[in-house]
């Protein structure tokens, strides 16, 4: 059955995937609305639902060995579908093990520090599966097409030259092989939305009471950027797609089929560690039956010694 599940989830998310040391043209090579065909809309709850279920069983083994960790990193643009993603795909879990980092504009003590230090504060330990909403990917994105942001980290000039995001796709690459070196899986979500659905979700946004809260004027300045925003993207995801933390493409046009398409990636890694829960020595064991022993000599002479057999 567990082969089954990880051989369907394997085809599923394959086309998904951005190949180590291949030359991304995100317009190219991704299309927003992709959608295998026998993959039906009617079908996407119960898909979902046994998706959900299955991150569940292995969460709870992930936290029961204590061997590794995960790291989810979502990147989008606004109105992506990053927080529905979340909420859907992870409403299933123990939230004692999955702990969610937002980040946002860095505040002057995170300036203070190299730009990876805020984002290492907040790494899962092992049993944990740790999702950051929006990630280290921002200092090769948002900073990148706007260099202003680069002023603010004050660098030494030598930092600065025309190498700096060659250099940071090389320090983001060490960084997570360093990582996964010591257990912890790095699983990578860029949500990819086109520029005619951000504009659609950005009206529903102001055409609905309910969500006004979530619309900002900054977002509509932000979408002037948008040929910048995907050449920078196109190049971090030749530049970072590896061996050990690969890219995957997650067509964001259709928000149930993303859903479906983001567990079953990180399915996929939780397939590939199988965890396991710890077995018992046999001195504890020991102690478990005498413990047992004992809890049954205490039973009400009306009630099964066990009624848990």
């Amino acid at each position: 059955m567990a082969d089954t599940r990880a051989e369907r989830i394997t085809e599923l998310i394959g086309p998904l995937r951005v190949k180590p040391g291949s030359k991304v043209d995100l317009a190219r090579d991704f299309d927003p609305r992709y959608k295998p065909s026998q993959v039906k809309k009617a079908d996407g709850v119960e898909l979902l639902r046994a998706g959900i279920e299955l991150l569940a069983d292995y969460q709870a083994r992930l936290a029961a060995q204590q061997t590794y960790g995960v790291l989810v990193c979502l990147q989008a643009l606004d109105a992506a579908g990053k927080d529905g993603t979340i909420r859907h795909v992870m409403n299933g879990m123990n939230p004692q093990g999955v702990r969610v980092s937002s980040f946002k504009v860095p505040s002057a003590e995170e300036l203070d520090h190299d730009y990876l230090w805020r984002y290492v504060r907040r790494l899962p330990a092992r049993g944990e599966i740790g999702i950051f909403n929006r990630s280290h990917y921002e200092e090769v994105l948002v900073v990148r097409v706007h260099p202003e942001n680069l002023d603010r980290q004050r660098l030494p000039a030598q930092a600065r030259g025309n190498g700096v995001w060659d250099r940071r796709y090389r320090e983001i690459n060490d960084w997570e092989r360093y990582l996964t070196d010591n257990g912890f899986k790095v699983v990578k979500l860029f949500l990819n939305l086109s520029e005619e659905e951000q504009r659609v979700r950005f009206l529903k946004r102001i055409d609905v009471p309910d969500k006004n809260w979530k619309f900002s004027a900054a977002d509509i300045r932000e979408r002037e950027w948008w040929a910048d925003y995907q050449k920078a993207f196109s190049a971090m995801l030749s530049a970072t797609s590896t061996r050990w933390a690969p890219w995957y493409v997650i067509p964001a046009d259709r928000k149930w089929f993303a859903r479906i398409c983001a567990a079953g990636v990180l399915a996929h890694t939780l397939i590939e560690i199988d965890p396991r829960y710890p077995t018992v020595s046999p001195q504890k064991l020991r102690g478990l039956l005498a413990a047992k022993a004992e809890l049954e000599a205490q039973a009400p002479k009306s009630a099964a010694a066990d009624p848990c057999r």
